[in-house]
């Protein structure tokens, strides 16, 4: 069973936190006061995840992601973020933190973005050892509706990408949500045209209009189309749906730390913070990612 580690200076926090992820069954949780403490830890017994508040006395969260992501790269990072610590939590998200979830949504969101983010680091120490040979992937893949294709999918993607050398381990991994926040997107905002806000309503209401809109028209005959080049200067993955797409100059900028907590930001800020390039097409129904290299020895 895997085990996350949940460090908060907050006894409250902590707690409430470790007992969202303990109701999950695939979850052994432990605790640790502060990132000193977390180090000492981590250093007896690697945890499979590390889950962390961001500001906390002497030894804060950013320095916790930035010594974690030195000496022990296989272990994903996720923060816990507040209002107040927005700029901190861009900071270690640039730094190599896997993914952030707001404490204000922490019993929507806490279970499912620690889970995918354990299932993405099995998915790297398993399999990574494979197919070192490639020296070029280049594919296309089109999907209908199926959000249950899309973790396949992002898996085969990642292998590729870690295959040629693009990414290490922990960089493999936030390309790997980048793609899977991009396929949300395509799905979920643009073939079903679902916005953000209902998501923040009753989970059973939203998964309902979410089957109710795979199976109507005109949404159930659209598709999305998965383009990927992999070589050992850069991977780009082009993703398309056939909604009615958007404005990109309308949103608001995700890296501001001021959008942070905006649930309708989320999953753009994270595109844009793990990829090298982000653009979209005039219609704004495609995306194009690129990722390149990173430096031999950084």
């Amino acid at each position: 069973m895997p085990t996350v580690l949940v460090v908060d200076d907050s006894a409250v926090d902590r707690k409430l936190a470790g007992a969202l992820l303990e109701r999950s069954p695939n979850i052994q949780v432990i605790y640790a006061e502060n990132g000193s403490v977390a180090l000492e830890m981590i250093q007896a017994a690697p945890p499979n995840a590390v889950l962390t508040d961001l500001v906390m006395p002497t030894f804060d969260g950013l320095d916790l992601v930035a010594n974690i992501i030195t000496n022990h790269p296989h272990i994903p990072v996720i923060l816990m973020t507040g209002e107040g610590n927005e700029g901190v939590a861009v900071k270690a998200l640039q730094a190599g933190a896997a993914s952030y979830v707001p404490k204000t949504s922490l019993g929507d969101l806490l279970v499912e973005t620690v889970e995918h983010v354990l299932e993405v680091a099995r998915e790297e120490q398993s399999h990574m050892r494979l197919m070192t040979c490639m020296q070029r992937y280049d594919c296309s893949f089109t999907l209908d509706n199926d959000f249950a294709m899309i973790p396949p999918l992002v898996n085969f993607l990642h292998r590729s990408v870690r295959s040629v050398g693009v990414c290490r381990e922990q960089t493999g991994i936030r390309v790997s949500v980048a793609l899977e926040e991009a396929l949300n997107n395509a799905l979920f905002h643009g073939n079903l045209e679902l916005s953000s806000e209902l998501r923040e309503e009753e989970r059973s209401v939203y998964m309902a209009e979410v089957e109710s809109r795979r199976t109507s028209k005109p949404y159930c005959d659209r598709k999305i189309y998965v383009d990927a080049i992999v070589t050992t200067e850069q991977a780009k993955f082009v993703i398309r749906d056939e909604g009615p797409g958007f404005d990109p100059s309308t949103l608001p900028d995700p890296t501001d730390p001021a959008n942070l907590e905006k649930p309708s930001g989320r999953g753009l800020l994270l595109i844009q913070t793990f990829m090298d390039e982000t653009s979209y097409n005039a219609t704004g129904n495609e995306v194009t990612m690129i990722k390149k290299p990173e430096p031999t020895g950084g």
